[in-house]
């Protein structure tokens, strides 16, 4: 079975390369770029990988449905530029593809933020359906929290997971709070989704609450506490951002 490897990327020259290397035993590499200018694109190619670069931004969903529709293999494995394939996923991937049990797969994450690997504030195992026959599915067309929907069939778990490492510091962790929020306003707007002030402060609240004592952020140390402050503040932003797209378009 040919296994394709679909990555989408902006300014990844930082995780590029790593990323691709923890697959060489994928037969294609698709990397769809949105106009990086750190050398991204220069070092996907150098490692063997099939750029396509596009003009503009559609979101995160359709953007991945770009690099998908671009996939010549009988298998894909969507992966992310800050992930890692294990050598135990690696060689979990492959005895899939000599013998798949159904047409598409889960994989866990486990996601290190500034150093530490976190295993709770609901971090962990973080489950994504990432590999799946071509042809049986596709990413929904949100902006951002997209997710591959499968045609048919339920999907299987995998034992190994993906290393994930989103967040070298807090500024990047702030910085992706902050566009995040934007687009999931924009997207609820659309919806016809509308807030008030008390609103975003119990979203917020309630995020705090789920993220630190239900699933036991605090276990996480001081790492945990930031992710759970940070994540509140984020819904607080979210939904104080539609409450005032909502005013300017009155």
């Amino acid at each position: 079975m040919k296994l394709s490897v679909i990555i989408i990327t902006k300014n990844e020259a930082a995780n590029i390369a790593a990323c691709l290397k923890s697959v060489d035993f994928a037969d294609e590499f698709i990397v769809v770029d949105s106009g990086s200018t750190d050398g991204t694109v220069e070092l996907a190619q150098a490692l063997g990988a099939r750029v396509e670069v596009t003009s503009d931004w559609p979101g995160f969903g359709p953007q991945k449905n770009r690099a998908l529709d671009l996939a010549t293999g009988d298998w894909v494995l969507s992966i992310d530029a800050d992930e890692r394939v294990t050598p135990e996923l690696a060689r979990e991937i492959q005895d899939v593809l000599d013998a798949p049990q159904a047409d598409a797969y889960e994989i866990a994450r486990l996601s290190n933020f500034c150093g530490r690997d976190i295993r709770h504030s609901g971090w962990w195992p973080d489950y994504v359906l990432r590999l799946f026959k071509r042809g049986t599915a596709r990413f929904t067309d949100a902006a951002v929290h997209e997710r591959v929907v499968p045609a048919n069939g339920q999907p299987l778990r995998m034992r190994g997971y993906f290393h994930h490492y989103p967040y070298d510091n807090l500024d990047a962790l702030i910085t992706k709070v902050n566009r995040y929020s934007s687009d999931a306003a924009a997207m609820m707007y659309a919806k016809g989704r509308r807030t008030s002030i008390f609103g975003a402060l119990g979203h917020g609240f309630w995020t705090f609450v789920r993220i630190y004592l239900i699933r036991r952020g605090f276990l996480d140390g001081k790492h945990g506490l930031v992710l759970a402050v940070t994540a509140a503040a984020g819904s607080f932003f979210r939904y104080s951002k539609l409450m005032f797209l909502a005013d300017k378009k009155k």
